[in-house]
């Protein structure tokens, strides 16, 4: 009878045991075709975001409520075997319910949210820049304009200025959502750090002129020209003008000296005097006038030599070099005033 009794508890134990262990496997292969199986190989990417602090059950929640994922239950329960809760990083992502939840987990532990685009031309100035900033929907062109005068801010970027005129390099730059301004300025005045060398630190110094020198002519350049080619030829002219102590006379610093410019620059402007009118001033303005690119800043290091001290406007976007006030006043005739 014990013998019996002891055979039962026995055969009860290993039933119970190979129950245990078959429920262990069927589990570990429902999970296993969780983690690598998509919810819906065909589904388009959406957006997705993690809030800063949520939790990972709030998480997987949310993954299953917008059908990324099939089970809560069984994502929480992964990422917990992966020891990767506290790695979920805030943020917008897009996702598809074509990735597996392996490959969803490994996006959120990275961190590859959703970027946005912002594009900033050559020649823009700071209010320009600030105004497409704005439009993708970051900070706000008031907020952009302040920081970019704002002592203090501009001193940790570690740039000599009282303000980033010129220093806020045109390029394309993606950025997560919510980046606040002032990772976006950092970013682009580090971007201008890498694209001005070492190298042509020397050569502004070997011409005599100061980075802030350079950054300054070469926005003029950026302005005055038309055609990319004559960016080198525009140089010359400045440059030999610098040499010989004549003022530059260059339309596009005085637009920047007047507050609400019509677009319609008048004889009375080119009379008024302020830093920037060089037509007023001798030598360079007191700041750039725009941001110039890469290839603005180096005609600015590596003038063409040329003998030119005049230029005027074909209005093709090309220009008609000059070398004697004799030349320069036919030009004019000829392209300005179309007379023979």
């Amino acid at each position: 009878m014990a013998k019996n009794k002891l055979r039962i508890i026995i055969v009860s134990i290993f039933v119970l045991f190979a129950f245990l262990i078959s429920c262990g496997l069927f589990f570990y292969l429902e999970l296993t075709s969780f983690i690598k199986k998509p919810v819906n190989p065909s589904a388009v990417e959406k957006i997705f975001t993690i809030k800063a602090g949520q939790s990972l059950a709030v998480i997987a929640k949310n993954l299953e409520k917008e059908s990324i994922i099939s089970n809560r239950t069984y994502f929480t329960l992964f990422t917990k075997i992966k020891k990767a809760g506290k790695n979920l990083q805030a943020g917008e992502y897009l996702l598809s319910a074509s990735k597996s939840p392996d490959q969803i987990l490994k996006i959120l532990i990275k961190g590859k949210v959703r970027l946005y685009r912002i594009t900033l031309p050559e020649g823009l100035n700071i209010k320009e820049v600030a105004g497409l900033v704005e439009k993708a929907n970051f900070c706000n062109i008031t907020k952009f304009v302040d920081l970019c005068h704002n002592k203090s801010f501009i001193l940790s970027l570690g740039i000599q200025s009282t303000t980033l005129e010129g220093w806020v390099f045109p390029d394309t730059y993606f950025f997560p959502k919510d980046t606040s301004c002032e990772d976006i300025i950092t970013t682009m005045v580090t971007r201008f750090k890498i694209i001005f060398t070492e190298q042509w630190k020397a050569r502004a110094k070997t011409l005599g002129f100061s980075v802030h020198d350079i950054v300054t002519l070469a926005s003029i350049i950026e302005k005055e020209t038309g055609d990319a080619s004559e960016r080198p030829l525009i140089s010359s002219v400045f440059h030999n003008r610098l040499k010989k102590n004549m003022r530059l006379e260059s339309d596009p610093t005085v637009i920047y000296g007047i507050k609400n410019f019509d677009g319609n620059i008048k004889r009375k402007h080119l009379k008024m005097v302020t830093p920037y009118n060089t037509y007023q001033i001798k030598g360079l303005p007191m700041g750039p006038i725009a941001n110039p690119g890469a290839k603005s800043l180096q005609a600015a290091l590596y003038p063409a030599q040329t003998g030119y001290l005049f230029f005027v406007s074909k209005k093709d976007t090309t220009h008609q070099f000059s070398k004697t006030i004799q030349e320069h006043n036919q030009a004019v005739k000829k392209y300005q005033l179309r007379k023979k």
